[in-house]
Parts: C-alpha cells; sequence; structure tokens
C-alpha cells in the first residue's frame, strides 16, 4: 500500500517564489491509511491532534528534501540539463522524464523503513512513499501515469499560482489510478479506461467550480 503521494518542486520556481537555494515546496499532499502508519505508536499515544497534524506535514517535508536531494545528484550525474515541455508533449517529457527510488531509513522520517518512487519534470517531482512490500516497477509505472494525466489534465506546469489550486481534481485522479492508497495492475484497455474515467472526473470537477465562480 502506498502511504502518499507527493507534488513538490525540485528546483527553482520563481512563479511560486521559490528561489535558488530554497528548500522544496510542497505543492499537494495526499496521505492514505491511519496516522499509524506514520507515527510511532508512542508518538500516537502521546500527541494531541494538532501535534500529530503538525509532525506529519514535518515528516512529509522531509521526504520531499530528500527527494530533491536526489533529483539533483541524479540531474548532476546526467549533465545538469532538465528538458523542457511544450504544450502537447507531456506524455513524452514523461516518458523520458528521470525516475528513481529514495531509500526513507527507519528514523528519516518515518518509525520504519520505507521507499520514495520519484519522478521529475522539470521543476517538479510526483513522488509516492510505498510500504517495504510494494512493488517498486508496478509503482514506477503507476507514477508515470499520474504524472502524465497530471500534467496533461491539470496543465501543472502552466502559471505556477494555479497549481495550489487544483487539490480537488488530484483528488479525483488519484481516487480511480490509486483507490486508497492501492497500486493496480492494469493492462492497457484497463489503463485507458481509468484514464477516461480520470479525465471525465477531471472535467466535471472544473465545470462544477466554474458553476460556482
Amino acid at each position: 500500500m502506498v502511504r502518499c503521494f507527493l507534488v513538490h518542486t525540485v528546483c527553482p520556481l520563481p512563479s511560486l517564489g521559490v528561489a535558488a537555494g530554497s528548500e522544496s515546496r510542497l505543492l499537494y499532499c495526499r496521505l492514505f491509511g491511519p496516522d499509524e502508519a506514520l507515527l510511532a505508536p508512542e508518538q500516537e499515544r502521546e500527541l494531541s491532534p494538532e501535534e500529530r497534524r503538525l509532525l506529519r506535514k514535518e515528516k512529509v517535508a522531509a521526504v520531499a528534501r530528500q527527494v530533491r536531494s536526489a533529483v539533483s545528484l541524479s540531474r548532476e550525474s546526467c549533465g545538469g540539463a532538465v528538458v523542457e515541455v511544450a504544450p502537447g508533449e507531456e506524455a513524452l517529457a514523461v516518458q523520458e522524464a528521470q525516475v528513481g527510488v529514495a531509500r526513507l531509513r527507519a528514523g528519516q522520517p518515518f518509525w520504519e523503513e520505507l521507499s520514495a518512487v520519484w519522478l521529475a519534470v522539470q521543476s517538479l517531482s510526483f513522488t509516492l512513499v510505498c510500504e517495504p512490500h510494494d512493488n517498486l516497477l508496478l509503482a514506477e509505472g503507476s507514477l508515470r501515469t499520474l504524472g502524465r494525466l497530471c500534467l496533461e489534465q491539470l496543465h501543472l506546469l502552466g502559471p505556477g499560482s494555479e497549481v495550489l489550486l487544483r487539490s480537488q481534481r488530484l483528488d479525483a485522479l488519484l481516487s480511480r489510478l490509486l483507490p486508497h492508497g492501492q497500486l493496480l495492475f492494469l493492462n492497457h484497455r484497463f489503463a485507458l479506461s481509468l484514464e477516461r474515467e480520470a479525465a471525465a472526473a477531471c472535467a466535471s470537477n472544473r465545470g462544477q467550480k466554474e458553476m460556482t465562480q
């Protein structure tokens, strides 16, 4: 089971005020499962609800920082080039995007060892935090599908100020492609069906939002 899905910055993004040398900025986070999945038993017992919320936020930010470091090292080893994405080329960008796995040792930041599978496209990373027994190749495939749909349907590489306003549409994508944090084995036909459902859900969500404005 996937513990959480993150979208965060991995390099400067002036439109969001992320300057060179700044830490990774978290743009979206979806947690799956109860608090016990992220907090040690003694923390769960001793902390108030607000303290648990702040600790979860801190742990997720720590994951984003570790992934940012892993992406930076990967890009440096490949010459530091960042592929620019033109409108309509999102699928190609995801296909050629760098992907990797960051090992999250016990206590750094979660109470048990987990893995962070990341997909870096320009200034953004899409990251899945997975349990030790999860199939990482399956997680990578799911992440590529999620990343491509996020870019195609939500235009996340557009004006940065809009990225933070699309959490409901991201929720709609995840509910179909990563239900309750479960990685799905997708054959081609099933994948296309899910993608059509996700696109329709995003369009419906967008239409409802426009009607309420």
